[in-house]
C-alpha cells in the first residue's frame, strides 16, 4: 500500500471519528443541550379577571372599566365584564357565572354594599381574590384589597365651597344613595363640613336617587315643587347632578346651585357655561383608580407584597380652575 493511500485511509478514519461525535439533528430540540430562555412576555402568568360595577350607564364606571381593561390586557391577561344595571340580584347571578368561567380575581363595586355579603362568601369559597373598587362593601374583612377615592373628603370640600358661596346659609336638599357606601361617605363629609358654617344650612329634603340621572330628575322635581325657598342641592355623583340640573331648568329655577362628586366630562361642560348652575364638584380619577387596582391585583396573585387599602386624593373643580383640567376627559 502506497504512502498516499495510507494517508487517505488515515484521514478518512479521523473524519469518521469526528462525525461520530457530532449529533445528526443539529439545531433540533433534541440536539440543543441549553434550552433558550423565554422572553419576559412569555414568562408572565396569564390570569382571568372578572369586572362588575354598579351600572355601566354611569360614565365614571365606563372610564374605570376602560382603565382596568387596558392594564389587564397589557399584562397579558383577560377580563370578563358584566353589567348588573343597578340590580343586586343580577349582580349575584353574574358573579356566579364568572366563577363558573374560572376567574382568578374580580374587580367589584357592589350595587348594594350590604346585600353583597353572601356573594363575598361565595367568592371566598371559590378561591377568587376580591379587589373591591370605588364603593366599599360592608363586611370589609371579606375582601382582599380596596381601591377608591377619599370620598369623605370629597363631600367635605363640596360643603366648604357651599359655605363660601352662601355665607348667610340657606335651605338645601340632598340627593343620596344609602346602598352605596361611597356616596354615604360623601354625604357624611358634606354634612360635617356645613355643620361648621357660621350661619346654618337647613336640610329641608333628602331623597334616594340611587346615583341615577332619571331617578334624580324625578326626585328633584318634587323637592323643588315642595320647597320654593331652596337655594342649593348636594348630589352624590355627577349623573345625579345632571338629573337635578334638568329638573331645575324645567322648573325655571336657575337660581339653585348644584354641588357634586365625580368631575365627569359631561358636568365639566355644564360648568363651563356662562350661566351654569353647577357651583363645583369634587373630582376623582377613575383612570388612576383603575391602574392602581390592577397593580394591586397582579402583586396579590403573584404572591408579592401589596397595599390592602388605597384612597386616591380628590380636589375641587370650579369656575376658577376649570381650565387647568379641561372638559374633554377625566382628570
Amino acid at each position: 500500500m502506497g504512502k498516499r493511500t495510507r494517508r487517505l485511509l488515515l484521514l478518512l478514519a479521523v473524519m469518521m471519528f469526528v462525525l461520530a461525535g457530532c449529533k445528526k439533528e443539529v439545531g433540533s430540540p433534541q440536539d440543543n443541550a441549553i434550552v433558550p430562555e423565554k422572553s419576559e412576555e412569555e414568562q408572565r402568568p396569564e390570569y382571568k379577571f372578572g369586572f362588575t360595577c354598579i351600572t355601566m350607564e354611569n360614565p365614571y364606571f365606563i372610564a374605570l372599566e376602560s382603565a382596568v381593561r387596558g392594564e389587564v390586557e397589557a399584562a397579558g391577561s383577560t377580563m370578563i365584564v358584566m353589567d348588573p344595571e343597578l340590580d343586586s340580584d343580577t349582580q349575584k347571578e353574574q358573579i356566579q357565572e364568572m366563577i363558573e368561567q374560572g376567574i382568578d380575581a374580580i374587580f367589584l363595586s357592589p350595587v348594594d354594599w350590604e346585600t353583597i355579603t353572601p356573594v363575598l362568601h361565595m367568592l371566598k369559597e371559590a378561591d377568587v381574590k376580591i379587589i373591591n373598587i370605588d364603593t366599599q362593601v360592608k363586611e370589609f374583612d371579606l375582601v382582599d384589597a380596596y381601591i377608591g377615592s377619599d370620598n369623605k373628603n370629597a363631600g367635605y370640600i363640596c360643603g366648604e365651597k357651599m359655605i363660601t358661596d352662601f355665607p348667610q346659609g340657606g335651605k338645601i336638599a340632598i340627593l343620596e344613595c344609602p346602598t352605596q357606601n361611597s356616596i354615604n361617605d360623601r354625604i357624611t363629609g358634606f354634612e360635617e363640613s356645613i355643620a361648621k358654617a357660621a350661619n346654618g344650612f337647613e336640610v329641608v329634603a333628602r331623597e334616594d336617587a340611587k346615583g341615577d340621572l332619571t331617578l334624580a330628575k324625578e326626585a328633584f322635581e318634587k323637592i323643588i315643587k315642595d320647597n320654593p325657598e331652596l337655594t342649593a342641592v348636594m348630589c352624590g355623583n355627577d349623573p345625579t347632578a345632571l338629573g337635578a340640573l334638568v329638573a331645575a331648568k324645567a322648573a325655571n329655577r336657575g337660581d339653585i346651585k348644584i354641588y357634586s362628586v365625580d368631575g365627569s366630562p359631561d358636568l365639566k361642560k355644564e360648568l363651563e357655561k356662562a350661566d351654569s348652575q353647577i357651583a363645583g364638584m369634587a373630582a376623582q380619577s377613575p383612570i388612576n383608580i383603575g391602574k392602581t387596582a390592577v397593580g394591586v391585583a397582579m402583586d396579590m396573585l403573584n404572591g408579592e407584597t401589596y397595599i390592602r387599602e388605597t384612597y386616591e386624593s380628590v380636589f375641587l373643580i370650579s369656575k376658577e380652575n376649570l381650565e387647568l383640567y379641561g372638559i374633554d376627559g377625566w382628570q
